[in-house]
């Protein structure tokens, strides 16, 4: 029996096929795709101190049927953007949206209406937006993107690829090279780092305009991709669907808020207020919907928790595997002084003691498996690195708690984080359909 596609996804999911129809044309509507998993003893399987939040994840429909919906939701003003590259070329978009960006719609003599649309919608600063509070929490954020970043950028990095559903847009986008997985850590460390800057998420700041063209660069890549009929709607949903945003722009607030429940707390302080504030307005810019962007601990978990258990857990070597050797192997730092050869050292270790602690169950033996060896030099870079990291996110926060030293330390992580700006390069934001390593017909 053909089931209505009213009765599984919500009308607004449905009318992307008539909005976009050059991405989501040929998506059928009318069934779940095989990632998304509706079966609720996945909790069961789970270590036992995580099974009460996914048992609360799980019990409310509402919510189950909103990670269904976003789980094929692309994003709208950004899809219909780039579905003109037929029309003007991608370079064409990204110049536009770039003049755009910086000198308003203004600027711009000819400028389409889908830029404007999707211009317009980021600019609509939804009312629960405090600008004081988000400078705040980017000023909090300023002390790890300076001190535990640069030894964790490779590793966080590879949360991505630990699923062959939520990895298979990179491999087919080309980014299995060493060089290429190299620009692509350095890209998102720039992104995050950038929105930490000051006035970095100002209508006008560079936050605001690397969350544009990192929207446009998914759009792009969905409309590639779904252009191209190499894509198993069916398997694999739609591409870089909404709720496959939610890690990246929320793993922060997320660990904060599973750490404060489990010591019974409810509420953030005003500090944790403030980066949960950050982070929020961050996803926002990225086009991520406020049903996804909880405010309360609980809510994050519930939300992060619902997530995590309908995404199908599956790990395929040839295409997680090969991302995930590729990315480890990268060379991502070149300076050949000794400070430069010891960051190196400690950075690749940590990385792989990020890996094992966080996508292995802390077993050297399972990354083993992937091609990852984790031998004794490893171990001792990895100390040193969290040695190092330590001392110095320690420093800094017991720092910024003193008035008198708060704005110097400051400006010294202002300026930190501009020379790790510099090192990680000019980042473009670009997908260029003609480097995509598409699947055998």
């Amino acid at each position: 029996m053909t089931t209505s596609p009213a009765a599984i996804y919500a009308d607004s999911v449905v009318q992307q096929k008539a909005a976009v129809p050059a991405i989501y044309g040929d998506i059928d509507f009318t069934r779940l795709p095989e990632r998304f998993v509706t079966d609720s003893s996945v909790a069961d399987r789970l270590p036992p101190r995580f099974r009460a939040y996914a048992e609360r994840a799980l019990a409310d429909p509402q919510r189950m049927a909103m990670m269904r919906n976003y789980t094929m939701t692309g994003d709208r003003v950004a899809d219909a953007y780039a579905a003109l590259i037929p029309q003007y070329g991608f370079r064409t978009l990204v110049s536009m949206l770039e003049d755009a960006c910086d000198h308003g719609l203004e600027s711009l003599t000819d400028a389409p209406p889908q830029l404007t649309t999707f211009i317009r919608s980021m600019e609509a600063t939804p009312g629960w937006v405090d600008m004081t509070l988000i400078e705040e929490g980017a000023r909090q954020e300023r002390i790890p993107l300076a001190t535990i970043s640069p030894f964790a950028i490779r590793g966080a990095f590879i949360a991505t690829f630990m699923n062959k559903y939520t990895a298979l847009p990179m491999t087919m986008t080309g980014t299995l090279s060493d060089s290429k997985s190299a620009r692509r850590v350095f890209e998102t460390a720039s992104f995050f780092t950038a929105t930490a800057m000051p006035g970095a998420l100002q209508r006008y700041g560079s936050g605001f305009k690397a969350a544009a063209k990192v929207r446009l660069m998914h759009s792009m890549v969905r409309f590639n991709i779904m252009q191209s009929g190499q894509w198993d709607a069916a398997t694999y949903g739609i591409p870089i669907p909404q709720v496959d945003q939610m890690p990246a722009g929320l793993i922060g607030v997320f660990l904060l808020s599973f750490k404060l429940l489990a010591k019974g707390h409810t509420r953030f302080t005003p500090a944790q207020r403030a980066r949960v504030e950050h982070a929020r307005y961050r996803c926002f810019l990225l086009g991520l919907p406020q049903e996804l962007l909880g405010e309360t601990p609980q809510e994050i978990v519930d939300l992060m928790m619902a997530r995590t258990l309908t995404l199908r857990e599956e790990f395929d070597d040839a295409t997680c595997g090969e991302l995930v050797r590729g990315t480890m192997d990268a060379e991502l730092f070149n300076d050949p002084s000794l400070r430069g050869r010891s960051h190196r050292w400690m950075e690749r270790g940590f990385s792989k003691y990020f890996l094992i602690q966080n996508f292995c169950e802390r077993k050297p033996e399972r990354a083993k498996k992937m091609g990852i060896d984790y031998g004794l030099n490893d171990r001792l870079a990895s100390a040193a690195a969290i040695m190092t990291l330590l001392a110095s996110s320690n420093y800094y926060a017991m720092g910024m708690r003193i008035p008198m030293l708060r704005d110097f330390l400051d400006k010294q992580l202002v300026k930190k984080l501009a020379s790790l700006l510099e090192s990680y390069g000019h980042a473009d934001f670009i997908t260029d359909a003609s480097h995509y390593k598409l699947l055998a017909r």
